[in-house]
């Protein structure tokens, strides 16, 4: 309990006794209070001891450390990077929500840091792995129910960082991400249309066809796009439209496995873009 709580549990008027051990703890502590071994430490020993612990793999330890460095070195580059490292740690140990409040908020109070770069890099990281890590799991959840938001965050988090930094040392990668991302929410429309499609639902797999040449017209998900979207105008007695979509399809795509062999030439699960 710190000295101003304590002060006011013991109200104006009490014995000179309890002033004279308010005193006491000021100055000296009380006598059965434990003493902090670490309130003494310098501020770099602390950060080096934290560095220590997450080469390691002590990651609880590192992130109890790198909160007090934060801390006692507040408002200066230290304590940035202990913000960067607790980030990256929590990341490490499967705190995907703590991770991206401490980015968040390094990159609020933090615009103009040396180490911006970074943190955008690393926020789009923790959502493009935690996505991956959705779509390598295989549950008895329908694939067409899976939100696609962390690739959307993680895709946002790439564009300004190679927007903002394009000379950054992460950009490079970060634009491999990116296309990677935009392949990944292509296939997932198209899992989406054709799922419709196959039960039936053919304005609403003509839609999300529609929507998939749309918002990623230069991905190979474009081919199975148009012949879905002709084919659903063809099951819904719209021959204009069914060879409006054919007719593009076949300019884009001449020799298309589509036209031969139909939806049934799809061997690759949705997700897989390689």
């Amino acid at each position: 309990m710190s000295f101003s709580s304590w002060r006011r549990r013991w109200a104006p008027g009490t014995s000179a006794c309890a002033a004279a051990l308010a005193g006491a703890l000021l100055m000296a502590g009380c006598g059965t209070t434990k003493e902090d071994p670490l309130s003494t430490t310098a501020v770099e020993k602390l950060y080096a001891d934290a560095k220590d612990d997450i080469g390691a793999g002590s990651y609880e330890r590192a992130i109890k450390t790198l909160e007090r460095v934060e801390g006692r070195a507040a408002g200066t580059l230290l304590a940035q990077q202990a913000t960067l490292d607790l980030a990256y740690v929590r990341y490490r140990t499967g705190e995907r929500a703590e991770a991206l409040a401490t980015l968040d908020r390094f990159i609020k109070l933090n615009p103009s840091s040396p180490a911006l770069d970074y943190a955008l890099y690393l926020r789009g990281i923790v959502n493009f792995n935690d996505n991956l890590g959705i779509l390598g799991r295989f549950t008895n959840q329908e694939l067409s129910e899976r939100d696609q938001q962390a690739s959307r965050d993680a895709y946002q988090s790439f564009k300004q960082l190679v927007d903002q930094f394009p000379q950054s040392k992460y950009s490079a990668d970060a634009r491999t991400r990116m296309d990677y991302i935009v392949n990944a929410l292509a296939n997932y429309e198209i899992h989406v249309a054709r799922y419709y499609f196959r039960r039936g639902a053919f304005v609403a797999a003509a839609n999300r066809a529609q929507q998939a040449i749309k918002e990623y017209p230069q991905t190979p998900a474009t081919e199975e796009a148009l012949f879905i979207l002709a084919r659903s105008y063809e099951r819904l007695e719209l021959p204009q439209l069914r060879e409006d979509a054919e007719r593009v399809l076949k300019q884009n795509f001449p020799n298309s496995r589509f036209l031969d062999e139909g939806l049934a030439s799809t061997k690759k699960p949705w997700w897989q873009v390689w």
